[in-house]
């Protein structure tokens, strides 16, 4: 779990926090209870060559406990490792009520801004370029 105090955090590898962040963006069904939360990173840390190991999931970790996903991809740009993209499915409103305070909490530890479409039902939420 990420300690107390410090947030959420992503984990592609458990106890190792991914340090670059998401570019996430959510999209739900009419009535509310289904949904997909897709997390975008560009050159993540997980990616680098000195990185051993498989990816098996996404991690997404907080003072509640943690959510995983496997469905983890790899895209790469002449065989190199560019970004992975995970994708998080919830199938009721309590999943989604707890995906959306983690959402919060990882927003907040990383700076990152919330925006709303009005014209869908698709929600993103992109990182600010402070600092």
């Amino acid at each position: 779990m990420a300690e107390a105090g410090t947030g959420a955090a992503i984990q592609f590898f458990r106890g190792v926090n991914e340090p670059v962040v998401a570019d996430i963006r959510l999209t739900r069904s009419r009535d509310g209870r289904t949904g997909q939360a897709t997390f975008v990173f560009e050159q993540p840390q997980a990616l680098a060559p000195e990185t051993l190991g498989a990816i098996a999931g996404m991690w997404m970790v907080d003072e509640e406990g943690s959510m995983v996903t496997r469905e983890v991809n790899g895209k790469f740009i002449n065989g190199k490792p560019s970004a992975l993209e995970a994708t998080y499915t919830w199938k009721t409103l309590e999943d989604f009520e707890r995906f959306m305070r983690f959402a919060e909490r990882y927003a907040a530890s990383n700076g990152l801004g919330y925006s709303q479409n009005q014209d869908s039902d698709q929600t993103d939420a992109a990182s600010t370029d402070e600092g």
